[in-house]
């Protein structure tokens, strides 16, 4: 299956989800296997204000940071991903004529993870064992129901939550789902929109985007300002799992999707094992 596409639309309130649409809608109408991949931050926080639920994010000490994921965080994820941003996504994929299944990770057993234990993070400047957090990594994905729904013509899309090991649902960060899937579809290139133009070497200056941002194969990413320290760890873990070729672009372009694909983006790379300290 190594002619997919896997595509992350970006939950950065910035990034046009329309634009990402009609672009997959384009390569599916040509034959492409397209499977898109979707987050919702910005609707997530939306909703968790309107509900009175506060948001809190924990900071690794090597400084990526991620949802703190309490359990009513945990249901406020899952309104907003499978309840707003997934109907919208799959609305506008059928409005262009493609048949677009939306799956979260607990359908047909999507998403499987490894449920988080005891998290070690910086609190107000502090190190803390935080031991409240419901999320988990996807450690296996069901590539058959993809397979299924991709030799059919449809595009699956895709989100968090998945299943743990419990048979509970935990949240999953969408960057590493993405991932997760590109990796175990074997996928020819995984493309991570977000709200920047690529990975930057100054966070304030868009101008400084990278062309090409190598990796250690294990370790702290080179940087993590401006909230790309998890797509470049999710970029990392597609690579070692099997996707050909990863690309972080501007999801707030015209036709995202087709200009990070013809060399508007930040491929990543993995720095060979030797060069890995």
């Amino acid at each position: 299956m190594q002619d997919i596409t896997v595509v992350k639309c970006g939950g950065n309130a910035a990034v046009d989800p329309l634009a990402v649409c009609s672009d997959v809608a384009g390569m599916a109408g040509d034959g492409e296997r397209v499977v898109l991949v979707h987050g919702g931050s910005a609707d997530i926080d939306a909703l968790a204000g309107r509900l009175g639920v506060p948001t809190r994010r924990l900071v690794s000490p090597d400084g990526v940071s991620a949802r703190h994921t309490d359990p009513a965080t945990l249901e406020v994820v899952h309104l907003a991903l499978a309840g707003l941003v997934k109907p919208r996504l799959v609305r506008a994929l059928v409005s262009a004529g493609v048949p677009a299944v939306g799956l979260t990770g607990l359908d047909g057993g999507l998403l499987r993870a490894r449920r988080k234990g005891v998290h070690r993070a910086l609190v107000d400047g502090r190190r803390m064992l935080v031991r409240d957090d419901h999320s988990g990594r996807v450690d296996s994905v069901n590539t058959a129901l993809l397979g299924t729904l991709l030799s059919s013509g449809a595009v699956p899309v895709v989100s968090p939550p998945a299943l743990a090991e419990d048979g509970r649902p935990v949240n999953a960060d969408a960057d590493r789902v993405a991932a997760a899937v590109a990796g175990a579809l074997g996928a020819r290139t995984l493309v991570l929109l977000t709200g920047a133009p690529g990975v930057l070497a100054d966070p304030a200056d868009e101008d400084s985007v990278l062309p090409v941002c190598a990796m250690p194969r294990s370790g702290p990413p080179p940087y993590t300002g401006g909230g790309m320290g998890l797509k470049l760890v999710a970029a990392r873990e597609a690579l070692l799992g099997g996707a050909r070729r990863v690309l972080i672009a501007d999801g707030r372009r015209p036709g995202p999707v087709r200009a990070a694909l013809s060399g508007r983006a930040t491929e990543v790379t993995l720095l060979p094992e030797e060069d890995d300290a």
